[in-house]
């Protein structure tokens, strides 16, 4: 039995799937606007986070919600954490790698999470304490305990430009050092491919809370660790994600920290 929350976020997350779905047969009609640079937003992403709303709103109508296009609204312990269509750029190139995530917080503690990715029709599903799970089947991190051996996911900046070179010289590190690395566009999906172990680790930064809400709790759930880029728990506020298996965590962790971006370096204590 579904606790009644995620319950609620499958029907939602279904609901919204059907719509990006239904769309994704039409993209050459659909209006899309540029939020900023290299940053896209269609009339689907804003259905599908209505749709998403109106599902929690009717189950719960005092829950506090902080969405991707809609933004925060309403306040209390309980919170949703809703992106109706993480890998817009994707979407709009007939790329089919996307997802829905959605997680609920109680008092800033993630409780429950689902990643629904409509194309495979594949969900994704976690509850703080009961384990993570792919179509009702339990998932875990994959075994593998060294970098040398791992395929690792990222996401390369394409906002905050100043990160370029970071970035670049973080990617130089690890690359000679693991068995490949992917950059698929959606890290609510990347995240819960860790916890599938399909993906043996996973870095990006400059993501907002709803990309990784829903796929953290998974990756603890299924036994892997997560943090932000110095390993601590506080990725939701920084936006500087890293997760994977337990080991090649670690490994990834000291082979990124000399080339981090100067504001996620720990502060010097000299």
């Amino acid at each position: 039995m579904l606790h009644p929350m995620l319950n609620t976020a499958v029907k939602a997350a279904r609901r919204a799937g059907t719509i990006i779905n239904r769309a994704s047969q039409n993209l050459d009609v659909l209006t899309v606007r540029s939020k900023s640079p290299n940053d896209f937003v269609s009339e689907v992403d804003r259905d599908a986070e209505a749709a998403i709303i109106d599902v929690i709103r009717k189950a719960y109508p005092d829950h506090a919600i902080l969405a991707e296009e809609s933004g925060s609204s309403g306040q209390g312990e309980y919170e949703w954490v809703i992106d109706p269509l993480d890998g817009t750029t994707n979407f709009l190139h007939g790329m089919p790698h996307y997802a829905i995530s959605i997680a609920m917080r109680h008092k800033g503690v993630l409780t429950h999470g689902v990643i629904y990715d409509p194309v495979r029709n594949e969900l994704f599903t976690a509850s703080r304490g009961a384990g993570a799970f792919l179509n009702d089947r339990r998932i875990r991190v994959s075994r593998r305990t060294q970098m040398a051996d791992a395929l690792i996911g990222t996401g390369f900046p394409f906002r905050a430009q100043a990160d370029f070179d970071a970035y670049l010289a973080m990617l130089k590190a690890v690359m000679p050092k693991c068995a490949g690395i992917r950059r698929a566009g959606a890290a609510s999906l990347d995240l819960a491919y860790v916890a599938a172990g399909r993906f043996d680790a996973f870095w990006e930064f400059g993501l907002s809370p709803w990309d990784m809400a829903a796929g953290a709790l998974m990756v603890s759930e299924s036994g892997g660790l997560i943090g932000d880029a110095r390993g601590d728990p506080g990725y939701l506020e920084s936006g500087a994600v890293i997760a994977g298996t337990p080991k090649v965590f670690a490994q990834l962790l000291a082979t990124l920290a000399p080339h981090l971006p100067e504001r996620y370096r720990p502060l010097s204590t000299g």
